[in-house]
């Protein structure tokens, strides 16, 4: 209709007829008609457009709420999956056993099984082994009359016991306590300890793990309540971990480090920070500022940092010290990918000879502070001279990979050396070593845990862990040798004294340090 303008021949004013003029005045309102609904034809073709792109962003998000419910209705995730494919295949289950036929009969309701029920504590008493009277410290047993009853499975000479223990209270009402047992357990600590060790440190799930302890002690215990035992020994050393986290933050060097993990279906990270004595690992952390200033408040750390070059600790303490295998990996996989490049084999070489030569000054014994200092001044003169050629060095878009690679690691070794991040280790060799490999260690079985899909389903679940790997891997720093009969003894002393080695670390640290007492005058 628009393109009939073109084509209508002139009509002078005499040949303009009522007629013509009536047929002219339907076209041009045609014409009209036409670009209207040419507009609306736009105008909803755009709605069209934003309808669609609103509802794949919706079952985008629909989809990302499903994956995080999945963790704990897992039953949501895979209903979603069923509608969204329904369309394309309505076809019976493929399983055409005899057993998948009898459970499309039975339909997809299962039968609860019936609950056997708790044995009464009079059953358990009467099937244990031995029988043993717990009295109140410092009462005259004559004088303490019987409250209840409780049987108790220890672990004697590597085997399962049944034990029956009589309570006792005094004239006040103090009861005797079971010795190396948690309120309100039916385990000794030392099943509880073993089970932690062979999940969380050895690193084999709760199946096998009750399966080990029914093989070599006779002890039979199910999934559920290896679970429950576990998140009982977490509940009693919760407050050992904050004190830990306590003693990290006050530490005079802290060596950290971090790698990927998992909670349910959603990313997160794993840090893990080391001292002399003390070790805390955060499972199902964020690797972020707000984390580090958690577990080292920049008004209470006042140590030195040992790290990587990440950017969550540029610029973050007083004192660091950057890790030096980190630095070298870099170079080193650039003199093997490229070697033709002799410059990155030539500064590697450089590089690793400046490295020994400080690792030596610091294992040298003779250096007083001052002598110590004055060769810091030599390394680091010695880096800027190897460095000069190259720095600054930028990077262009037309630059090759390894070239970008390069530049980018002649930057961050000056940024550091020019931070004084590099010689730490020289001026307090007794403190400090020149890498993190400290922590490194420490986050080399979960890595192996992450990658074979061991990892958290729930964030309890990874503060769980967090507390129980943090207490067992510091008793393994403290002790002479780290072995069952070491950290029970230990852990013995701290149920029955009421306080535990990390606590009594705690007071003679804050014992050590200066009070100030506020001028009134």
């Amino acid at each position: 209709m628009g393109g009939m303008e073109g084509k209508l021949p002139a009509i002078s004013d005499a040949e303009r007829t009522p007629l013509v003029e009536r047929l002219l005045a339907i076209i041009d309102a045609e014409r009209a008609k036409s670009q209207k609904l040419e507009g609306e034809k736009e105008k909803v073709e755009s709605e069209k457009e934003k309808l669609e792109g609103e509802k794949k962003r919706l079952e985008a998000e629909l989809n990302r709420f499903r994956k995080r419910l999945a963790q704990y209705e897992p039953e949501v995730w895979y209903e979603g999956k069923r509608t969204e494919t329904a369309s394309e295949t309505d076809r019976p289950s493929p399983s055409y056993s005899m057993g998948a036929e009898e459970k499309r009969r039975r339909g997809r309701r299962r039968r609860k099984k019936k609950s056997p029920g708790r044995r009464p504590t009079e059953v358990k008493f009467a099937d244990a082994k031995d029988v043993r009277d717990a009295y109140p410290d410092g009462i005259d047993p004559s004088d303490c009359q019987l409250v209840r009853e409780r049987a108790v499975w220890r672990l004697e000479d590597g085997k399962a016991v049944l034990v029956g223990y009589r309570v006792f209270a005094g004239p006040g009402g103090v009861e005797g306590r079971i010795p190396s047992v948690t309120p309100r357990c039916e385990y000794g600590i030392e099943i509880l300890v073993v089970l932690a060790f062979l999940v969380y440190i050895i690193g084999i799930s709760l199946d096998k793990s009750c399966a080990v302890l029914g093989f070599f002690c006779g002890l039979r215990i199910s999934k559920s309540q290896a679970d429950a035992l576990l998140r009982q020994l977490a509940r009693h050393w919760d407050a050992e971990y904050d004190t830990l986290c306590e003693l990290i933050a006050h530490a005079a060097v802290v060596y950290m480090d971090e790698t990927g993990w998992k909670v349910g279906m959603e990313g997160c990270s794993l840090w893990a920070f080391a001292s002399q004595l003390h070790r805390v690992f955060l499972f199902g952390c964020r690797k972020d500022d707000a984390t580090l200033d958690q577990m080292l408040p920049p008004d209470v750390f006042a140590g030195i940092g040992v790290s990587d070059d990440a950017h969550v600790y540029r610029d973050r303490f007083k004192q660091g010290q950057k890790c030096w295998a980190h630095l070298l990996r870099k170079l080193i996989r650039l003199a093997l990918l490229y070697p033709r490049k002799k410059t990155y084999q030539r500064l590697l070489d450089e590089l690793l000879a400046l490295y020994r030569d400080a690792k030596r000054a610091a294992a040298d014994e003779r250096l007083g502070v001052e002598g110590r200092k004055q060769r810091v001044a030599e390394f680091e003169g010695r880096l800027c001279q190897l460095w000069q050629p190259f720095w600054p060095a930028e990077t262009t878009p037309d630059m090759k990979p390894h070239e970008r690679d390069f530049a980018n690691f002649i930057d961050e070794v000056m940024r550091l050396c020019l931070a004084e991040e590099l010689f730490t280790f020289v001026l307090q060799p007794e403190l400090v070593d020149p890498t993190n490999n400290i922590s490194e260690r420490q986050l080399r079985d979960p890595a192996l845990a992450r990658k074979a899909g061991r990892t958290n389903k729930t964030p309890k679940g990874a503060h769980r862990q967090s507390v129980i790997v943090s207490v067992l891997q510091s008793l393994r720093a403290n002790l002479a040798q780290f072995t069952l009969s070491s950290v029970l003894e230990e852990v013995t002393h701290w149920m029955h004294d009421g306080i535990s080695l990390f606590a009594k670390q705690w007071q003679k640290l804050k014992a050590a340090q200066p009070t100030f007492e506020p001028n009134t005058s």
